[in-house]
């Protein structure tokens, strides 16, 4: 049982929204709304994000604080056999951020490009050994933060890092403002056209995307959760962080379609967006550097916060599994990690490192980082609340217990299959293939409706007489 706390409430939320604003806020989100019908996105969007999410985020939250203790000794303290299923999860994050942390070199790379003037693009940046080098570096960055703790590392990252990005953010946004196109970006953005909520597809990608970005079923919550004090509220914690998490999303929309638009740029490119196109906007751009490196800067602060956030979850299990010291535990996974990611960097540089003419980058996302996920969810689903049921995270749960027993597990198993009978694409290329079949999409589109409905209904009975929990 672990006896770090988070120093305070600040803190604690600071850390968790910082978990969850990642790379999949800034530029997954606005190149997934461009192929979904921009506003008609956002209906499923918001649904997924209060009707899963906060109820993920509580469940995973209070099971942490309940138990006091990572990922694996939860499931093991469970019923032994459990303990893989643990250990299942933990290999999961620690493959998706062996990638994850290429990509956040890749952030890295354009930062200080950008910075120095040299303005790269992608083509001419993998044609050379940056991709790797800046891999390195990210990794060493970030195992780096993990080795110095929770306060005197995460926290404090947390509390600087952060406020960062949303300041940035805003600048951005108010920026954006002044271009021609903002207008047209904001209609694209908040105009739903609701003849295409039938597309299962949507839905699929909403909801896959809310979990993506939020860092639930992950174990990272259960792990910042166990240093969470009593006194706090879950809940309400929560929705702070779920409410943060779109509202990083919503901004960098409107900071990337003005731009998107202004210069003729296709809203539905993924990662040719944010690696070549948008750079040679910025070059056209009045005060375009300056703005590269915003733009650039925030992406990379965003990434790192995920990236010690999927490591920690690793550390905090290697602590209190073995007698290994944080220090040495952060060493010698951070080396496993970079060992595991080599062949992912390689595979974007001039080695070009491919398997049947695929690159290694791809091929680990589009199993790992694609199934991963809903697998690890559904994991921390049926152990903590179908087979463990404790009262205590059944009393935290209140009203939205129904929610996580019954219909998180459906959509769960939903977007796999969506996903699994799909065409498979790698998700950092963020090119989503929609499963158009219409009588299908509608009758999700309506039952997710009403459960939205049920939901608010019963959050406005909750909402006035929810006090502290103790």
């Amino acid at each position: 049982m672990t006896t770090t706390r988070w120093s305070s409430g600040a803190g604690f939320i600071l850390a968790t929204v910082g978990a969850a604003v990642g790379l999949g806020n800034i530029w997954r989100f606005s190149a997934v709304v461009g192929q979904n019908g921009g506003g008609a996105y956002l209906v499923p969007y918001l649904l997924a994000a209060f009707v899963c999410a906060v109820p993920m985020l509580v469940l995973e939250l209070a099971v942490g604080r309940r138990l006091r203790t990572d990922v694996v000794s939860a499931f093991r303290s469970v019923e032994t056999e459990y303990t893989a299923l643990g250990w299942l999860i933990l290999g999961g994050v620690l493959l998706i951020l062996s990638y994850y942390l290429v990509l956040t070199g890749w952030v890295l790379g354009f930062f200080l490009s950008w910075l120095a003037g040299s303005q790269t693009t992608f083509a001419p940046f993998n044609a050379s050994w940056l991709p790797v080098v800046y891999f390195v570096v990210a990794t060493a960055v970030t195992g780096g933060i993990v080795s110095m703790g929770v306060r005197g590392g995460i926290e404090r990252m947390a509390t600087v890092v952060m406020p960062t990005v949303f300041v940035l953010l805003i600048a951005l946004a108010l920026y954006a403002i002044t271009l021609s196109a903002w207008d047209q970006a904001a209609a694209f953005l908040f105009t739903p056209r609701f003849s295409v909520l039938t597309d299962l597809g949507i839905w699929s990608a909403a909801f896959g995307q809310v979990f993506f970005s939020m860092s639930v079923g992950q174990g990272i919550m259960l792990t910042y959760g166990s240093y969470v004090a009593e006194e706090t509220d879950l809940f309400r914690s929560a929705l702070v962080v779920t409410v943060a998490d779109i509202g990083a999303a919503v901004i960098a929309g409107l900071v990337i379609f003005p731009i998107v638009f202004s210069f003729g740029l296709q809203p539905t490119l993924g990662t040719e967006l944010a690696f070549t196109t948008l750079p040679t906007a910025f070059a056209a751009m009045p005060f375009g550097r300056v703005i590269a490196v915003a733009f650039f800067g925030l992406l990379f602060f965003a990434a790192l916060s995920s990236s010690v956030a999927l490591l920690e979850v690793g550390v905090a299990s290697a602590e209190n599994t073995t007698r290994l010291s944080r220090h040495r535990a952060t060493l010698l996974l951070t080396g496993g990690v970079f060992v595991a990611g080599v062949p992912s960097a390689l595979s974007y540089s001039p080695v070009t490192l491919a398997v049947a003419g695929r690159p290694v980058l791809d091929l680990v996302d589009e199993s790992v980082g694609t199934f991963a996920l809903p697998v690890s969810a559904l994991c921390i689903v049926f152990v903590f609340v179908w087979v463990s049921d404790a009262d205590t995270v059944r009393e935290e749960l209140g009203r939205l217990y129904p929610l996580v027993r019954y219909l998180i597990p459906v959509v769960l198993l939903v977007v796999t299959a969506a996903r699994t009978v799909g065409v498979a694409r790698p998700a950092w290329r963020l090119i989503v293939d929609h499963t158009r079949n219409g009588p299908l999409g509608a009758l999700i589109a309506a039952a997710l409706l009403l459960a939205f409905a049920v939901f608010g209904w019963e959050l406005r009975k909750r909402l006035p007489a929810r006090g502290r929990r103790r």
